[in-house]
């Protein structure tokens, strides 16, 4: 189950992303393209307040012209760990600082066209929240949600991004003692 790269293409390259066509050779030798989308790794957080409620943010997204409901998250600055990352969104876009940072595990949001992983942090935070710093095309909103109250959003279709619903699972699985 091995495709071997023929040849490659750049058609496009922008702020975040790049885009490949490749020209693959299948095992049983017949020939196919891939596009694929390259991008870099990015970072999400689930952090934890000390009176148990989770810190989530709502923003608005363009491609699916609504307002989203989401873990912190954002993408890796050239030259920063993951951690590091991890750190700066959550206080750039809530203004929290984190107590302990515990790496979950990373994901991969569509592999079938693109190369982007995020890693998935747990956070506890301080109690006190400090000023956010947003990019200057960023307007978020932060929500407070217990564990019970998040499990009931996503139940009732309230939350659709994907890598917010992976990180919740993996929260639950490796955190939660109520799954």
């Amino acid at each position: 189950m091995y495709e071997k790269t023929l040849s490659k293409k750049t058609v496009y390259e922008g702020l975040i992303i790049s885009v490949d066509v490749l020209d693959v050779e299948l095992e049983n030798g017949r020939k196919s393209k891939r596009e694929i989308v390259q991008h870099g790794v990015a970072v999400a957080i689930i952090p934890q307040l000390p009176d148990g409620r989770f810190v989530f943010i709502r923003q608005f997204r363009k491609p699916m012209e609504r307002i989203c409901f989401e873990v912190v998250a954002g993408n890796c600055d050239p030259g920063e760990t993951e951690a590091v990352s991890a750190g700066r969104e959550l206080k750039e876009e809530t203004g929290y600082d984190f107590q302990t940072l515990e790496l979950l595990g990373p994901v991969f949001p569509s592999v079938g066209y693109c190369t982007e992983r995020i890693d998935i942090f747990f956070a506890e935070i301080s109690e006190e929240q400090g000023a956010t710093s947003f990019d200057e095309d960023e307007r978020i909103e932060t929500v407070l949600l217990t564990e019970s109250e998040m499990d009931e959003l996503i139940r009732s279709g309230g939350v659709s991004d994907a890598k917010t619903l992976a990180a919740w699972m993996l929260y639950k699985v490796n955190k939660s003692t109520a799954f």
